[in-house]
């Protein structure tokens, strides 16, 4: 999420510094390379960089900067739960640079309470810096158009440090919506909590009439047609990703662990392949067969593999069946990834991992489990 913001900050004339530790990924920014995909992000990139804007791994950068935009991954543990320290870590790594003056804005899903934890940390340094908190809140594909289209939360604890926030983002959109930090950590948090009960809806609708041997999109286009009410019930399919599942979590651990509903949805959702190869195995010789799963990136179109649920399908299967082979379109960080023309040649059955557009216009020989319905066939499995 840090380089598309930083890229539309210096797309709209603004001086922007990147400062990674990963050399490989400065190298490839500084170059003019993405080292990942983002649509219309290539196109800027090549305007700003070496102009408006520049890589580097040093730290000493931090202090020639007015604002100060802090964007780290916020992980859940082995056992789910939240490592509040990532952010507060972040920071006191750099505290050497900071300097009386700047506004330090922390950009990364907060879990509630890290904003205080940072602003006292801040000042146990004795360093006169304004702290806030302005949550990203767009979607891996659509960053350099929803980074100008959406409002922008922004929270702080002063007048101050909220005014100067609001100038800041209000370069990229005209409209911003000022909360105090734990409710725009509260927000954050509910926003993808929103979306992961929302795909567990549909997952636990699709497997009822999946069942019972009827086609759930069709009764979802029913559902929705010309009826508003019923608008928003998504597609089934695997709700997977960096985010969702990992801010849920955070969610119920900050409620002790008292979140029904969050829960219930992470097993819904994260028990989707189980079902999808208990059903293989109800009408399948699953054992003597070869199995190709079509698409290992988190969602259609993207090269991202993190936390995609087809890699539980994939462990799943090489369990059952008697062999797993596995493409995808756009992913290319996987050594064990095989062409497509081979997975259509050598497998028996083929499961959609990922709904990618490359797989729509095949026709398949095999019989194909498609969850989803980009075929249209009906009955997934």
């Amino acid at each position: 999420m840090g380089l598309p913001l930083g890229l539309a900050f210096a797309d709209r004339g603004l001086r922007v510094t990147l400062f990674d530790i990963n050399p490989v990924a400065v190298a490839r920014v500084s170059s003019g390379s993405l080292p990942f995909d983002e649509p219309g992000a290539v196109g800027v990139l090549a305007r700003v960089v070496g102009n408006t804007l520049d890589a580097t791994t040093d730290p000493a950068c931090v202090a020639d900067a007015e604002h100060v935009i802090i964007v780290v991954g916020t992980p859940i543990d082995e056992h789910l739960n939240p490592v509040p320290q990532a952010v507060p870590t972040a920071v006191a790594a750099v505290a050497d640079h900071l300097r009386d003056g700047q506004l330090l804005v922390l950009r990364s899903t907060l879990y509630p309470g890290v904003t205080a934890m940072v602003e006292r940390l801040v000042a146990s340094l004795g360093k006169d810096v304004d702290v806030a908190f302005c949550p990203e809140r767009i979607a891996e594909g659509k960053a350099m158009t929803e980074l100008f289209e959406l409002p922008q939360i922004v929270s702080a604890r002063t007048d101050v440090a909220m005014d100067r926030s609001a100038k800041l983002f209000r370069n990229l959109t005209s409209q911003v919506v000022p909360l105090v930090p734990e409710e725009a950590e509260l927000a954050k948090l509910f926003t993808n909590t929103w979306r992961y009960i929302r795909f567990a809806i549909a997952n636990q609708l699709f497997m009822i009439a999946n069942d019972y041997g009827l086609d759930f999109e069709r009764i979802r286009g029913a559902m929705a047609f010309d009826y508003p009410r019923a608008a928003d019930l998504p597609r089934a399919g695997f709700a997977a990703g960096p985010c969702l599942l990992k801010d849920t979590m955070q969610l119920a651990a900050f409620n002790n662990n008292n979140f029904t509903l969050g829960h219930a949805a992470m097993m819904v959702n994260e028990g989707l392949p189980l079902y999808l190869v208990h059903r293989m195995e109800q009408r399948f010789d699953l054992a003597t067969m070869t199995v190709g799963i079509l698409g290992m990136g988190f969602k259609a179109g993207s090269d991202d593999p993190r936390d995609s649920l087809s890699y539980k399908l994939k462990r799943i299967l090489k369990f059952k069946a008697a062999g797993v082979l596995t493409t995808d379109a756009h992913v290319a960080t996987d050594s064990d990834l095989v062409p497509l023309d081979e997975v259509l040649e050598r497998a028996d059955v083929l499961v959609i991992g990922t709904p990618h557009t490359a797989y729509a216009g095949l026709k398949p020989r095999q019989p194909i489990v498609d969850i989803w319905d980009l075929y249209g066939n009906g009955v997934a499995v």
